[in-house]
């Protein structure tokens, strides 16, 4: 889980990224959550649009994909969500340490 100070950083850093996805008139499915696991393995962070055709709830958009993702939702805002996932391989984010 992140903290609300990670999560901050975490908006400040998503503030210049543009969306890479688009979750449209299908909603959410197998292939795009695929994808978009892939591409926080390679990025850690990005944007993903909601669509006006999209007949799904954003909020309920936001968590199917973290949660089939395993990603932690950033935020949603409008109808953008911001995903992270710590990589395995491509590290680049450094978050700000937890103080116990």
């Amino acid at each position: 889980m992140l903290t609300g100070k990670q999560k901050r950083f975490l908006r400040a850093e998503a503030h210049n990224l543009s969306p890479i996805f688009q979750v449209g008139k299908g909603g959410v499915n197998e292939n795009m959550i695929k994808q978009i696991s892939e591409a926080l393995e390679v990025r850690e962070l990005i944007k993903i649009s909601i669509l006006q055709n999209c007949e799904e709830d954003k909020d309920e958009v936001a968590a199917a994909l973290s949660k089939g993702a395993k990603a932690e939702l950033v935020q949603v805002i409008g109808h953008t969500i911001v995903l992270y996932k710590e990589s395995r391989e491509n590290k680049k984010i450094e978050l700000p340490k937890v103080r116990k």
